[in-house]
C-alpha cells in the first residue's frame, strides 16, 4: 500500500502545478496545495485510482475554494497544520470524499 501512495504522491503535486496553469496565472497558493497534498498524504486517496486524481483535485480544490476560506486563511496565518486544521480539513476531506464518484 505504501508504494501505490507513493505513486499518487508524486502524482498529485505534479498535478496541482498542472491545475495551477489551468485555474489561473499564477502560481498555486502554499495553503491551497497544503489542501490538496493533505488528501494524498495522509491516506485518503489511497483507494482511488490514479486516474482520477486529478479530477478529484480540481473539484477538492474548487470546494475548499468555495466553501472553506476560513480554513485557507488559518493555514496561511499560522503556517501550518494546527490541530484544529487538521481536524477540520480531515473532516472536509472524508465529506467531500463521500460524495465524489
Amino acid at each position: 500500500m505504501k508504494l501505490r501512495r507513493g505513486r499518487k504522491e508524486v502524482y498529485v503535486p505534479r498535478c496541482a502545478h498542472v491545475l495551477s496553469a489551468l485555474l489561473r496565472t499564477g502560481p498555486m497558493a502554499i495553503e491551497e496545495q497544503v489542501t490538496v497534498i493533505y488528501a494524498g498524504v495522509r491516506g485518503h486517496l489511497d483507494k482511488m485510482e490514479p486516474t482520477k486524481i486529478t479530477r478529484f483535485e480540481k473539484a477538492f480544490l474548487e470546494h475548499v475554494l468555495s466553501q472553506h476560506q476560513d480554513l485557507l486563511a488559518s493555514i496561511k496565518t499560522d503556517g501550518q497544520i494546527s490541530e484544529a486544521s487538521n481536524a477540520k480539513l480531515k473532516q472536509i476531506v472524508l465529506t467531500f470524499l463521500s460524495s465524489f464518484e
